[in-house]
């Protein structure tokens, strides 16, 4: 009998035991499960992910306008950059002439240019009517006003502390927040920056040398950075798109040693261009970076009307239009790096009731986040929107949406 209990016993345990291996086995089993099935969908994700993003790539290839290209990576586009730059030359001097200038020029007048010279000289330039940005007319001339219908936009909706929206076809400022108080325009100074470049630039494939000098003066001041090493030879036209897209201190500093062989003697440029604009008075540049510094100052306004002078140049247009570019292929960058403008990746599935075509964003602590962008709205009417000082730049997007959605019609 005692026997039998000890059999028993001994039969229970195994069962015990093989229950136990048993239930040991399937949750193994459901823990290896539910990790295959976090895998597969982590993976189907990033290929959902994937599968986005290159659509959003081939729909902004395929509604590229038939200008110069916005995405300017490829040598054909590099080509029809290189084509507009040249049709810039001949405004260097004067910056607010157009370049279809000369192919409107009459018959009569080129068989008498002394008399079509003394009719535009008996026109001012305060009354100069028009100017052309590709396909789109603007106003002449770079100050404008407000009027009775001028408002201040609502604090609710836009939070910058000074803002600015500008019809270009009239020159009239439709909204305006502290739009003529002292700024400090932080990194939109690059607007100004590749306006005075592309007018002294001839050749955008000419190549130039980055510098340890220059890299290391962005690295201590903290700039922002394309990528761009020292002892890294690329062309200038890379420069162009790698001082706005990424905000790249090293291409903004490269580019204006470039045109003017310090960044000292460049600056005298871009003071020189703010007086040719009728900027002069309220604005004063003293890097081409957008560091802070007390006598580096513009207003709202004034950067609205600096950016309609770099939308009016073809070459300026491109670069300001980008949403990504890639730079040239070198030794130190084997691969070329990836730019992007964020600001234009970021809005442009907002609701603007238009198209944001250029955009700069700029940061320093004194001017909070601030931005600069130019819409064609879907009526095919031309803004400028400026606002400075928010709390990010996100809230930045947001303001220039709700200024397109309120004012621009």
């Amino acid at each position: 009998m005692k026997n039998r209990n000890e059999n028993d016993q001994k039969n229970r345990r195994s069962l015990e035991d093989r229950s136990r291996n048993r239930y040991k086995k399937r949750r193994k089993k459901r823990i290896l499960n539910k990790f295959l099935c976090i895998l597969l969908l982590a993976v189907a994700a990033l290929c959902v992910a994937g599968i986005v993003y290159m659509s959003r790539i081939l729909v902004q290839k395929t509604n590229a306008p038939s200008g110069p290209s916005v995405e300017g990576a490829e040598t054909a586009e590099h080509e029809e950059a290189s084509e507009s730059m040249q049709d810039t030359e001949g405004t260097a001097a004067g910056g607010t002439e157009t370049a279809d200038t000369t192919a409107d020029t009459s018959a009569e007048e080129q068989a008498d240019p002394a008399a079509s010279e003394a009719e535009q000289e008996q026109v001012p330039d305060s009354q100069s009517s028009t100017a052309m940005a590709g396909d789109m007319i603007f106003h002449g001339g770079f100050q404008a006003e407000a009027n009775a219908d001028t408002v201040i936009p609502p604090e609710t909706d836009v939070l910058s502390t000074n803002s600015v929206l500008v019809d270009l076809s009239t020159d009239t400022i439709l909204a305006a927040k502290d739009a003529e108080s002292r700024i400090y325009p932080a990194s939109m100074t690059k607007i100004l920056t590749v306006l005075v470049a592309a007018e002294h630039v001839s050749n955008p494939d000419d190549t130039f040398t980055m510098t340890s000098d220059i890299t290391g003066y962005c690295l201590t001041n903290g700039c922002s950075a394309a990528g761009f090493v020292g002892g890294e030879t690329i062309p200038v036209r890379d420069l162009f798109y790698g001082t706005i897209l990424p905000s790249g201190g090293e291409a903004a500093v490269g580019l204006a040693t470039y045109v003017a062989g310090s960044q000292e003697a460049f600056v005298e440029l871009m003071n020189q261009k703010l007086e040719e604009l009728g900027l002069s008075d309220t604005a004063h540049f003293t890097n081409c970076v957008g560091l802070f510094d007390e006598n580096h100052y513009c207003t709202a306004l004034d950067m609205a009307m600096i950016l309609k002078a770099a939308v009016e140049n073809d070459f300026c247009r491109e670069v300001l239009s980008a949403h990504v570019y890639t730079t040239t292929l070198t030794e130190q960058n084997p691969e070329g790096i990836i730019l992007s403008n964020w600001f234009l990746r970021r809005i442009e599935d907002k609701d603007c009731g238009g198209e944001v075509l250029c955009a700069k964003t700029g940061f320093v602590a004194q001017s909070g986040d601030c931005a600069a962008s130019y819409e064609v709205s879907a009526s095919g009417k031309p803004y400028i929107c400026v606002t400075v000082n928010t709390y990010s730049s996100w809230r930045c997007i947001y303001d220039h949406v709700a200024m397109y959605q309120l004012y621009a019609k």
